[in-house]
This record gives C-alpha cells, structure tokens and sequence, in this order.
C-alpha cells in the first residue's frame, strides 16, 4: 500500500471542509488534502436552493449552492487537493488516514488532521414511532434532495413531524410545489427551528404548528394512509382523550441532526455527551494532538456562517501544527453553568480573544449570559431573547481571562 505524505488532511467537503481547507492553505499549509466521499464540493449545500446563507459572513443572502461556489473558488485559487468519490477507511491517533477510491486503497499520513465530517439525520428508528412500516416515511433532508437535486414529488398531503429548520424550510418548499401540508407537529413545548423560519415559512403559509404534539401511530400497508397526533403532557406521556387521525401519503422527519464522529471514535479523540461532537479547546484541537474539528461534527449549528467561521479557525490552527508542532495549551476550562446547555469550546489559553458558542436550555427574555471565573465577572452581556433553537456566539477578549485561576463558567442570570 502506497503513502502519501501531507501537511493538512481535511475529511469533509461540506462548508466546514471547505473553510478549514482553504483557510490552511492561507495560513502557510504548502500540502492540503481534501477528501470527499461524495461525487462534487459543497455537501449539503447543493439541495438547499433557498437563500440566507452567507448574512453573518459575506454580508449577502446566497442559495446554498452560490455559497458553496465561492469558497469552492478559494479552494482552486489556493491549489488545494480534492479527492472526490473518495472514503476514508481509518483514523489512527498518529494522524494516518486510509481511503479509498477507484484508484484502489492507500495511507495518508498528514501533520495535522481536520474532522469536517458534518451530521446525519435522525430516522424513525431512532424515535421508536410505532405503526406499520409503509412507503412513504421520510426524513426532510431525504425530500429535499429528491425535490431540488432529483425533480421528484414524494406525495400530495404531508405531515411534519419536528420544527426543526430543515423541517420549516421543506414546508414552505411542498406547499410552493402543490403540496397540501396539513400541519408541523413538535413534541416540545417551543419550537426546534429559528424564529424567522416559523413566520416564512409556516406562518406566512397558514400552516399550523402544533406544539407538545407528536406522532404516536403510522397507519397504512404498502403506502402511508395517515398518521395519528396526540398531545404529550408535562411528564412526557399521551394526554387522554387528544389523539386524532390525519389523512396523509407523506410524512417527513426532522426529528434532530446527529454528528457524524466515527472516524473520530476511532481516533480515540473524546467526545462531549451533550454535543456528540469531540472535546476542543480554542484552537479547535481535540483531545488528540494534531486533530482539530469543525462545522457540524462538532456541534449542529442554525447558520452555514457560524460553521465555516469556526472551521476557518481550525483549518488555520492546523497549519500552525503541521509546521511547528506547537500550539498555546490549554489552562483554563470553561463549564457551562446555570441554564447553559453546553459552550464551546470547553478550554482555551488565555492568550487571544475567543468566540464562545453555546445554547440555552430554555426560552427566556431579557437576561443576562455571565462569564465567571473566580467569582469574577469576566464578560456579561444582555439578551433580549434566549431562544434554544438559536446558536448564541459572544467573543471575548484576551485580557479578560488574566486575573484569576480555575475554570471559567458561562451561566444565564437576571
């Protein structure tokens, strides 16, 4: 088996991929590999023809595939390496990949690794829907591909089940292609996707959005007949006397995205239990040296921005590695705290500004999120709204995190 020697190994073209690809190569990588298991750049980003990417980042709305394309464009003039077509086999923790493609299997031992593996779709299997096992169940992605990329209508009458923001956008998308969609079911009491995906794509459609509702029965043989609704009480149980039959050929699922981290499982990198993505510190590096993360193999993001943003950053730590081997360690960790979900990253150096990502438990107004270490207040910034759905980012700065010792935590207060 054949080796080949790199100095940055990206596994992913999705947005996170191709941020931290050409960002290595501009941060002095002179070898950078890109490598894709599916036949063209861009991942996801190909089926998603509606607008708003690209706000945060390059200050215009753009169609996933004209967001692609531009850093796509960065990619050629960079002259970085994409492998398409091609699968990543294994991972050891001394930076080795195996893949694979037509031209047969070989190693590639790079001086730094970036996972820009993204996420998958949670199915029906994993929310245990009981029912019959017919045609026409699917997840909201599976339907997006088959409508914008295939050309093919899955069904005349749609339910949703989830609010997430795959599932809103899919709504609007159905009902713009003659598709009746009778309603949005979440299990939750507050909604899964972004505010302004309700108000386009459900309220500005007249399509109901039913909360603390989900599907507990699939009805029909060889093709989905309908599905029965019912209402979930504060513990979590069916509320007696609410179930009620819909008359549907079609339901979608966008029950949640789950990151894609085999190959880091391999690795032996750690994972958080709350992400499922890996444990970084703020230079994006795992807990295996030379390994760093992005995009959505490190947490499931609302905005394409907010994950090329980040997977830039450990695209460019990554060429800091491959060159000298070094990078500031650690020192202080960072633990959410009151009605915080999770942050990352969840360590950092101290010595740069560092742009924290994180989500609420809950919906809450007019709060303040307090940085703290020490009992000092290291940063507190208000929030009109606190919204889970809705990835929050604050940057602070370097000298903020001087005085004081032990771990720095991120909580919600009045």
């Amino acid at each position: 088996m054949r080796t080949e020697n790199v100095d940055v190994a990206v596994v992913g073209g999705g947005p996170a991929g191709l941020a931290a690809a050409s960002a290595a190569s501009e941060a002095g990588a002179e070898s950078v590999l890109l490598i894709e298991r599916g036949e063209r750049l861009g991942g996801i980003l190909n089926q998603c023809i509606h607008d708003g990417f690209g706000t945060k980042m390059l200050g215009e709305a753009l169609t996933g595939p004209e967001y692609a394309q531009i850093f796509i464009d960065r990619l050629s003039d960079a002259g970085v390496i994409s492998n398409l077509d091609t699968m990543v086999l294994d991972l050891n923790s001394d930076r080795e990949l195996t893949i694979c493609n037509e031209d047969g299997i070989r190693r590639v031992k790079a001086g730094a690794v970036v996972i820009c593996t993204g996420c998958r779709e949670r199915t029906r299997g994993a929310i245990r829907i009981p029912g019959s096992r017919p045609a026409g169940v699917y997840t909201a992605g599976v339907v997006q591909e088959y409508m914008n990329m295939r050309n093919i209508l899955v069904g005349r009458k749609a339910v949703i089940l989830g609010s997430g923001d795959i599932g809103l956008i899919m709504a609007r998308r159905l009902t713009l292609e003659g598709v009746k969609v009778e309603c949005v079911a979440e299990i939750l009491p507050h909604p899964s996707g972004l505010a302004r995906n309700i108000v386009q794509c459900l309220d500005d459609f007249d399509i109901p959005l039913h909360l603390s509702t989900t599907v507990v029965e699939i009805h029909g043989t060889d093709h989905l007949r309908g599905i029965t609704l019912a209402q979930i009480g504060p513990k979590g149980g069916v509320v007696r006397g609410t179930k009620r039959f819909i008359e549907c050929d079609t339901l979608l699922l966008s029950v949640g995205l789950i990151p894609e981290n085999e190959l880091a499982k391999k690795a032996g990198i750690e994972l958080s239990p709350v992400t499922a993505g890996p444990i970084v510190d703020d230079q994006f590096q795992t807990s295996v040296p030379g390994m760093f993360c992005g995009g959505n193999a490190l947490q499931v993001h609302d905005l394409v921005d907010y994950a090329s943003m980040e997977s830039q950053k450990a695209g460019q730590s990554a060429a800091i590695f491959a060159g000298s081997g070094r990078l500031p360690a650690p020192s202080i960790p960072v633990q959410p705290g009151s009605g915080i979900r999770y942050v990352v990253p969840q360590a950092l150096s101290g010595e740069e500004a560092v742009d924290f990502s994180m989500r609420v438990f809950n919906p809450e107004e007019d709060r303040y999120v307090v940085f703290r270490r020490d009992g000092r207040v290291v940063r507190r910034m208000k929030q009109t709204e606190l919204d889970p759905a809705a990835m929050i980012r604050i940057r602070v700065r370097a000298d903020r995190f001087k005085d004081g010792e032990g771990p720095l935590t991120v909580e919600v207060t009045d």
